[in-house]
Protein backbone atom coordinates (compact mmCIF):
# COMPACT_ATOMS: atom_id res chain seq x y z
CA UNK A 1 0.00 0.00 0.00
CA UNK A 2 1.10 3.66 -0.89
CA UNK A 3 1.76 6.08 1.40
CA UNK A 4 -1.01 9.23 1.27
CA UNK A 5 1.46 11.93 -0.19
CA UNK A 6 2.09 14.45 2.60
CA UNK A 7 0.09 18.09 1.94
CA UNK A 8 2.00 21.07 1.18
CA UNK A 9 2.44 22.99 3.70
CA UNK A 10 1.00 25.76 2.39
CA UNK A 11 -2.27 27.83 1.25
CA UNK A 12 -5.20 30.54 2.38
CA UNK A 13 -8.12 31.43 0.99
CA UNK A 14 -7.98 34.98 -0.34
CA UNK A 15 -8.55 38.04 1.78
CA UNK A 16 -8.20 36.15 5.05
CA UNK A 17 -5.62 35.96 7.59
CA UNK A 18 -4.55 33.23 9.68
CA UNK A 19 -0.69 32.64 10.94
CA UNK A 20 0.76 28.90 11.24
CA UNK A 21 4.03 27.87 13.18
CA UNK A 22 6.89 28.09 11.24
CA UNK A 23 7.84 24.95 8.69
CA UNK A 24 11.45 24.54 8.09
CA UNK A 25 10.03 23.28 4.48
CA UNK A 26 9.14 26.37 3.76
CA UNK A 27 12.62 27.15 2.76
CA UNK A 28 12.74 24.61 0.37
CA UNK A 29 9.51 25.12 -0.68
CA UNK A 30 10.45 28.81 -1.81
CA UNK A 31 13.91 27.49 -3.36
CA UNK A 32 12.94 25.01 -5.60
CA UNK A 33 10.28 27.67 -6.73
CA UNK A 34 12.53 30.39 -7.51
CA UNK A 35 14.40 27.61 -9.33
CA UNK A 36 11.28 26.13 -11.09
CA UNK A 37 10.99 30.13 -12.15
CA UNK A 38 14.29 30.90 -13.44
CA UNK A 39 14.00 28.18 -15.77
CA UNK A 40 10.54 29.18 -16.65
CA UNK A 41 11.73 32.87 -17.25
CA UNK A 42 15.03 31.97 -19.36
CA UNK A 43 16.83 34.02 -17.63
CA UNK A 44 19.44 34.69 -14.83
CA UNK A 45 17.32 36.41 -12.39
CA UNK A 46 17.74 36.90 -8.79
CA UNK A 47 15.15 35.61 -7.02
CA UNK A 48 14.64 36.13 -3.28
CA UNK A 49 12.45 34.49 -0.70
CA UNK A 50 11.20 37.66 1.66
CA UNK A 51 8.06 38.03 3.77
CA UNK A 52 7.60 35.84 7.13
CA UNK A 53 8.16 32.59 5.26
CA UNK A 54 11.86 33.25 5.04
CA UNK A 55 12.18 33.93 9.03
CA UNK A 56 13.00 31.01 10.39
CA UNK A 57 11.03 30.21 13.28
CA UNK A 58 8.32 33.16 12.60
CA UNK A 59 4.82 32.24 12.35
CA UNK A 60 3.32 33.61 8.76
CA UNK A 61 0.62 32.77 6.86
CA UNK A 62 1.28 30.01 4.91
CA UNK A 63 2.10 31.15 1.58
CA UNK A 64 5.45 31.47 -0.02
CA UNK A 65 6.87 35.06 -0.79
CA UNK A 66 9.35 35.38 -3.51
CA UNK A 67 10.91 38.46 -5.02
CA UNK A 68 11.84 38.81 -8.65
CA UNK A 69 15.18 41.06 -9.50
CA UNK A 70 15.61 42.52 -12.67
CA UNK A 71 17.54 45.14 -14.13
CA UNK A 72 15.41 47.97 -15.21
CA UNK A 73 12.04 49.05 -14.48
CA UNK A 74 10.58 48.81 -18.40
CA UNK A 75 12.27 44.80 -17.48
CA UNK A 76 9.18 44.14 -15.28
CA UNK A 77 6.62 43.72 -17.77
CA UNK A 78 8.53 41.48 -20.04
CA UNK A 79 8.13 39.13 -16.80
CA UNK A 80 4.08 38.97 -17.62
CA UNK A 81 3.55 36.54 -19.70
CA UNK A 82 6.44 34.01 -19.05
CA UNK A 83 4.94 34.22 -15.37
CA UNK A 84 1.52 33.42 -16.51
CA UNK A 85 2.92 30.35 -18.59
CA UNK A 86 4.29 29.40 -15.34
CA UNK A 87 1.08 29.53 -13.48
CA UNK A 88 0.93 32.96 -12.22
CA UNK A 89 -1.92 35.47 -12.39
CA UNK A 90 -1.06 39.28 -12.90
CA UNK A 91 -2.82 40.56 -9.62
CA UNK A 92 -5.12 43.20 -9.03
CA UNK A 93 -2.52 44.88 -6.42
CA UNK A 94 -0.44 46.80 -8.49
CA UNK A 95 -0.64 49.63 -5.90
CA UNK A 96 2.90 49.19 -4.38
CA UNK A 97 5.32 51.71 -6.47
CA UNK A 98 8.18 50.02 -8.58
CA UNK A 99 6.44 46.41 -8.50
CA UNK A 100 4.46 44.16 -10.26
CA UNK A 101 2.42 41.58 -8.17
CA UNK A 102 1.62 38.40 -9.03
CA UNK A 103 -0.39 35.32 -7.23
CA UNK A 104 -0.47 31.72 -7.70
CA UNK A 105 -3.10 29.35 -6.21
CA UNK A 106 -3.41 25.57 -5.98
CA UNK A 107 -6.37 23.46 -7.54
CA UNK A 108 -8.67 24.12 -4.42
CA UNK A 109 -8.19 28.30 -5.10
CA UNK A 110 -6.20 28.59 -2.02
CA UNK A 111 -2.95 31.09 -2.35
CA UNK A 112 0.08 29.22 -1.82
CA UNK A 113 2.73 31.39 -4.01
CA UNK A 114 2.86 35.12 -4.59
CA UNK A 115 6.08 36.97 -6.72
CA UNK A 116 6.57 40.50 -6.96
CA UNK A 117 8.50 41.46 -9.47
CA UNK A 118 10.80 44.81 -9.01
CA UNK A 119 13.98 46.29 -10.02
CA UNK A 120 17.12 44.44 -8.53
CA UNK A 121 18.64 47.03 -5.83
CA UNK A 122 15.87 49.90 -6.43
CA UNK A 123 14.12 50.59 -3.17
CA UNK A 124 11.25 47.86 -3.00
CA UNK A 125 13.90 45.28 -2.90
CA UNK A 126 16.51 46.62 -0.75
CA UNK A 127 13.80 47.74 1.73
CA UNK A 128 12.49 43.73 1.40
CA UNK A 129 15.84 42.63 2.02
CA UNK A 130 16.63 44.56 4.83
CA UNK A 131 13.72 43.79 6.73
CA UNK A 132 13.72 40.13 6.73
CA UNK A 133 17.54 39.99 7.55
CA UNK A 134 16.89 42.49 10.16
CA UNK A 135 14.47 39.70 11.48
CA UNK A 136 16.76 36.85 10.97
CA UNK A 137 19.51 38.62 12.88
CA UNK A 138 17.31 39.64 15.75
CA UNK A 139 15.16 37.11 17.78
CA UNK A 140 13.82 39.74 20.05
CA UNK A 141 12.64 42.27 16.99
CA UNK A 142 11.35 39.13 15.35
CA UNK A 143 9.68 38.09 18.95
CA UNK A 144 8.15 41.84 18.39
CA UNK A 145 7.17 41.44 15.02
CA UNK A 146 5.22 38.26 16.05
CA UNK A 147 3.49 39.78 18.58
CA UNK A 148 1.78 42.50 16.55
CA UNK A 149 1.38 40.01 13.71
CA UNK A 150 -0.82 38.41 15.95
CA UNK A 151 -2.68 40.82 17.05
CA UNK A 152 -3.40 42.03 13.91
CA UNK A 153 -4.29 38.34 12.67
CA UNK A 154 -7.38 38.48 15.42
CA UNK A 155 -8.08 41.98 14.46
CA UNK A 156 -8.06 41.60 10.50
CA UNK A 157 -9.01 37.88 10.22
CA UNK A 158 -10.62 38.80 6.96
CA UNK A 159 -9.34 41.77 5.80
CA UNK A 160 -5.56 41.10 4.59
CA UNK A 161 -4.82 44.78 2.87
CA UNK A 162 -6.23 46.02 6.31
CA UNK A 163 -3.42 43.56 8.42
CA UNK A 164 -0.48 44.51 5.60
CA UNK A 165 -1.30 47.81 6.51
CA UNK A 166 -1.12 47.73 9.74
CA UNK A 167 2.50 46.60 10.41
CA UNK A 168 3.85 49.77 8.30
CA UNK A 169 4.98 51.41 11.13
CA UNK A 170 6.88 48.79 12.62
CA UNK A 171 8.71 47.89 9.36
CA UNK A 172 8.96 51.89 8.67
CA UNK A 173 10.82 51.98 12.06
CA UNK A 174 13.04 48.97 11.44
CA UNK A 175 14.26 50.17 8.36
CA UNK A 176 14.58 54.07 9.76
CA UNK A 177 16.52 52.17 12.48
CA UNK A 178 19.03 50.51 10.10
CA UNK A 179 19.42 53.90 7.75
CA UNK A 180 17.66 52.24 4.80
CA UNK A 181 14.97 54.47 3.41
Amino acid sequence: MTPAPVPLPLGLARRTVRLVAHDPRWAALAAAEGERLRQALGAPLAIEHIGSTAVPGLAAKPIIDLMIGVDAEAARWSLVEPLQAAGYVHGDSDVVPGRLYFRRDDAGGLRTHQASVCVAGGRFWVEHLAFRDALRADAALAAAYLGLKLELAARFPTDRIAYSEAKSDFVAGVLHARDVE
